[in-house]
């Protein structure tokens, strides 16, 4: 996969212990870039943000998508749940469709990212309208509200070669293939999510000082989202979808 050599030099050196836990492709010692790694996830004022380092979980919410840049700025990648690479009309992202193809039974957790001049309406009413007559289809109501926090990172003029679209559900179904995990958002679902994190983080050291203003299943997807983070920057994520928009912005998804 096409990464900068700014990139490749920043991963060169791995960490030797701390936080960071037994990864699933390395069937050995963890191994993680010096240079830190982020997840981020959308929450209500903003996005939480795990940097992933030698030893320690940092976390902070952030106001917007050019705050989380400004923030990780020091990151070797980015891992952000949210569509980067946007559709022009009817056709799907070929990796929303494989994404939810993958996740099976857990599909719905797919949001496919409308075209870029659905964004632009400022209503539901009218997000649908416009999205009947680009694709045949309306807009769920989640949906046109996740189109907010689309902006912000339509709105960057440069976006990062670090900075990668991620989807939570499978970067976690991925660390720990073999279990048949539950909502999220149950308590039963949250375990199962911890203990598959454990491949990647240690929970004692990761969960500690989150910041207000993140639900406890955002700071989970945010760790999955670093972990995926993590594989952009080895080199060894595997990449759903191969298609660029007409901004020139790729419609992956960095698992």
């Amino acid at each position: 996969m096409a990464q900068t050599g700014q990139v490749r030099e920043q991963v060169g050196l791995e960490f030797e212990a701390g936080v960071v836990g037994t990864d699933v492709d390395a069937h050995g010692p963890a191994s993680c870039p010096i240079a830190p790694v982020a997840g981020v996830d959308g929450v209500p004022d903003g996005w939480v943000v795990a940097r992933v380092r030698p030893g320690h979980v940092d976390w902070e919410v952030c106001a917007d998508a050019a705050a989380v840049l400004a923030a990780t700025e020091d990151c070797a990648a980015v891992g952000v749940d949210i569509p980067i690479g946007l559709p022009a009309g009817r056709d799907r992202r070929a990796c929303d469709v494989q994404a939810a193809l993958r996740l099976g039974r857990a599909r719905s957790s797919v949001f496919p990212a409308p075209p870029r001049a659905v964004l632009a309406a400022p209503s539901h009413p009218e997000a649908c309208r416009v999205a009947r007559e680009l694709t045949g289809r309306a807009i769920s109501l989640q949906t046109f509200h996740i189109g907010r926090k689309i902006r912000e990172w339509e709105a960057l003029a440069v976006l990062p070669d670090r900075v990668v679209e991620v989807h939570p559900e499978l970067s976690v179904r991925t660390l720990a293939p073999d279990v048949p995990f539950a909502p999220k958002k149950t308590a039963r679902g949250a375990g199962q999510r911890i203990a598959a994190l454990t491949r990647w983080v240690d929970p004692a050291a990761a969960l500690v000082d989150l910041p207000p203003g993140a639900r406890f299943d955002d700071v989970l997807d945010a760790l999955a989202a670093s972990w995926s983070a993590w594989r952009w920057a080895r080199g060894v994520a595997e990449v759903i979808g191969d298609e660029v928009d007409a901004r020139g912005r790729p419609m992956r998804v960095v698992v």
